[in-house]
Formats: C-alpha cells, sequence, structure tokens
C-alpha cells in the first residue's frame, strides 16, 4: 500500500461508497418485507450485512477510517450476538494491524528525519513492520547501545487522510448509529477529528509518555515504556513483549481476563490522579500482558500509545467521586443538584430526580458490589435500554446533556466498559474507586475532643 495522500480519490469513493451500500440494503430488506419475512429477521440479516462492509471498508484504510473503527472496535460488547460475532475476528484486526506501507516509503522517512545514515543508529533494523495502525506503524529495532526498542514512523500525509476520512463519515454519522445501540457516533466523530493535532505531534506524545514512565517506572502492576528518541514523524521507545490484549480477549484463560481487567481499571483511575493525564485510547491494541517481575503468573499491564491524553491537572474532576457515591446511596435529590451544577442538566430543562437516579443506577451496577463480571450481555442490555425510544431511559437520556469538560472522560470510561466485557473480566471495580477517585468515599468526621 502506498503512502496516504495517494489514492485519496480511491479513499473518499470506499468511504462514500459505505451509505449507498447501507441505502440498497434497506431497499432489499423493504423487499424481503414485502413477500412476507419478519421484521426481526430482516433486521438482524440487514443489520449482519452492514457491519460485514464497514467493518471490511474501515480495516482496508488507515488514516481517520482506521482511527474510527478501532473506536468502534471497543463497542463490540454492545452488539447483539448474531451480528458481533460473525465479525469479532474482523474487529480484533482492526485493533491491532492495517496493511503496512511499503519498505521504501519507511526508509524515507527515517533519512528524512533521523539524516542520510540513519542506519548507524540502530544495530539493526527490521523492514518489516510488527504493526501498523491508524497513523503510524512500528518496527523492532536494537538502537546503538544495543537496547530492544520500537520504532513508530508517522505515515506520510496521515494528518491530511486523517481529516479527509473524518469529514467525509461524519456526513453519513447518523446512518452508522444502528450499529452501535445507544451510542450518538457523530460526537464521537467530531471528538476524533479535534484530536487530530494532538494525535500527529509524536513531540506531545513523548512528553506523556515519559511523564508516565517516570511515575509507574517502580510499579509492581503497571509498566510504560520509556521514550529514547523523538523527532517530528518518528517515535522510538523501549521495546515491549507481551501478550496482546485483543489475544487475551480471544484465548487468554479466565485468570489471565480478570488480571488485566483489574489492572486497566488500576490504570484509568491512577492515572490522572498520578500523572494529571487520562490515557484516552483504551482499545486492546495499546495494551500487552507481561510476565510479573517477580513471579511470571504475577501479571502486569504494559501501556502503549500515548498518542491521545486529556489533560487534568487536577487529576479526574472533582465531583464525579461525591455524585456516584451518593447514587449508590439512593440520594437522589443530591445526586440531581450536583448534575445541574455541573451543565448535565440544562437550566431550561426540569426532570423528576428519582427518575434520573433509575437512570443512572443499573449503568453504575459494577461500583455497588465488592466485585463485578462485565459481560458482552451486560453491556447489550444497558445499550438496549438506552436505544430503545420506547424506554423511559431512552426518553429522559436525551433531555440530559455532556459538558464539553466530560466528552473524553465519558467516552474513555464507556470503552474501556467495553474493553472490560469484551475480557468478560470479574473486576473489583469498588477497589480502585475508593483507592483512586477523589469524594467517592465520605470524608472522615474530625475526632471530637474529649
Amino acid at each position: 500500500m502506498s503512502d496516504l495522500p495517494r489514492k485519496a480519490v480511491t479513499r473518499t469513493a470506499k468511504l462514500a461508497a459505505l451509505p449507498l451500500g447501507f441505502a440498497g440494503r434497506a431497499t432489499w430488506g423493504l423487499g424481503k418485507r414485502i413477500v412476507g419475512e419478519s421484521a426481526e429477521i430482516v433486521g438482524r440479516e440487514l443489520q449482519q450485512r452492514t457491519a460485514e462492509q464497514l467493518f471490511k471498508v474501515l480495516g482496508e484504510l488507515k488514516g481517520g477510517a482506521m482511527k474510527f473503527g478501532q473506536a468502534l472496535s471497543v463497542f463490540e460488547s454492545a452488539l447483539p450476538e448474531e451480528v458481533a460475532g460473525p465479525y469479532r475476528a474482523a474487529l480484533t484486526k482492526l485493533q491491532e494491524a492495517a496493511p503496512p506501507m511499503p519498505t521504501r516509503t519507511v526508509h524515507t522517512v527515517l533519512e528524512e528525519h533521523l539524516g542520510p545514515d540513519w542506519h548507524e543508529l540502530f544495530q539493526e533494523f527490521e523492514d518489516k513492520p510488527s504493526a501498523a495502525a491508524s497513523i503510524g506503524q512500528v518496527h523492532r529495532a536494537v538502537w546503538h547501545d544495543g537496547r530492544e526498542v520500537a520504532v513508530k514512523v508517522q505515515y506520510p500525509g496521515a494528518g491530511e487522510a486523517l481529516l479527509s476520512d473524518l469529514n467525509q463519515l461524519s456526513r453519513f454519522a447518523r446512518l452508522l448509529g444502528p450499529l452501535i445501540p445507544g451510542m450518538d457516533i457523530k460526537p464521537l466523530i467530531t471528538e476524533l477529528r479535534d484530536r487530530v493535532s494532538e494525535e500527529l505531534d509524536y513531540g506531545l506524545e513523548a512528553q506523556a509518555q515519559r511523564a508516565h514512565a517516570e511515575e509507574f517506572a517502580d510499579d509492581p502492576d503497571v509498566m510504560v515504556p520509556n521514550v529514547v528518541h523523538q523527532c517530528e514523524q518518528i517515535l522510538v521507545t523501549d521495546w515491549v513483549d507481551g501478550i496482546p490484549l485483543s489475544e487475551v480477549i480471544a484465548d487468554g484463560t479466565k485468570e489471565q481476563r480478570d488480571r488485566a481487567g483489574q489492572l486497566l481499571a488500576r490504570f484509568l483511575f491512577s492515572g490522572p490522579a498520578r500523572t494529571g493525564l487520562l490515557h484516552a485510547d483504551p482499545h486492546p491494541g495499546n495494551f500487552r500482558l507481561l510476565p510479573g517481575a517477580t513471579r511470571k503468573d504475577d501479571w502486569r499491564l504494559g501501556v502503549l500509545d500515548f498518542g491521545t491524553v486529556d489533560r487534568l491537572p487536577g487529576g479526574l474532576p472533582t465531583p464525579i467521586g461525591p455524585s456516584l457515591r451518593m447514587a449508590i446511596e439512593g440520594d437522589a435529590q443530591s445526586v440531581y443538584e450536583l448534575l445541574c451544577e455541573e451543565g448535565f442538566v440544562k437550566e431550561s430543562i426540569d426532570l423528576d430526580p428519582d427518575a434520573v437516579l433509575d437512570y443512572l443506577v443499573p449503568i453504575i451496577e459494577p461500583a455497588q458490589m465488592d466485585e463485578f463480571t462485565f459481560t458482552r450481555g451486560w453491556m447489550r442490555s444497558q445499550a438496549a435500554r438506552i436505544a430503545d425510544p420506547r424506554s423511559p431511559a431512552y426518553q429522559l437520556g436525551k433531555q440530559l446533556n455532556l459538558p464539553p469538560a466530560y466528552l473524553l472522560i465519558h467516552r474513555v470510561t464507556l470503552s474501556t466498559i467495553g474493553v472490560l466485557c469484551q475480557l468478560g473480566a470479574t473486576v473489583r471495580l469498588r477497589d480502585e474507586l475508593e483507592e483512586w477517585l477523589p469524594g467517592f468515599l465520605p470524608e472522615e468526621e474530625p475526632a471530637v475532643e474529649a
């Protein structure tokens, strides 16, 4: 495959063909209905065919199409099993790999940014990429000092392709909605587009990765590779061996799944508190399960790719902890008042606090229990509840607002829950909330002196 700007017309044509395909299949579905097939069967076949085309096209393209596909892939748990089942392998491919760019293009980028003698920086350099994703691909190499490294090379023209694809996808976002029940696709595409410049800036990525690597340097549970070298379209980091989370999802043991889920939740909530940064791209391709430092079965979580982060200097917003605690305690009025203060309920809207609490309680079920097993069935039930126009939850959800400051946090949390459901992990989520989420535990009353 050539670099991204070439064949731009072909890329646009492939993406533009998606809504045409949807329309054609809708006509086919109407025909099937006319001859007497049930709406349920026709709907299922229509969704299967739509999913098949969507994931096939997104998997063939890099740029924004690939990025959008990766973002969608973590919500696979919300799809009906008859749709998700046949395409799980395709979704996994979106998380881990895309067709690589030619070796000559890789060498051109390396020469342009590391100089004509770039070979001298490496004792070894593997031309075949070990991973290829939305805006760059990774090559395994040995640095001149003998360290094994991962060399991330950005595709030429990646920015242009990202914006072009996401603009094209946003034009028919409404048609993609039925594939992910309960999820509004357009804000997802808008947010991905807004973060293009950050994702393309390997300087910002190196800065975020260094902050995490320093903070987690001696952590027994989480490992972040050090940054070795960075310049424009090149990022060199320590190499990390391990089991990709996508493989744990597909073939991992119960022990591996539970451990990966626990550590993923721990990293999600501890990261902002410890670094002031939120890793905002939690698809399985960015994580590895590593043998423990002292015992191989004491697994650690390897965290890769810090291209998308949310900068939270004070950690997660303070109201999250108290509102979650009050919801668990059943204090509907206090939860409602806090949501109003934070802008989740606009001033022009008046809602019943008890109805709002009824909307929230099923979603926060994992935080109510000592341990909770995340499953695809649970995820599907939540998605169906929120997406069904006949449901009170659907009607109430339409009246709630998501403030801009919470947009990325919301997506990261949903994405992480999606991965936990793919893992089928049993997680002590409450332990992580008590440890890392300010305000989740009530403040202790000061001791009264006798």
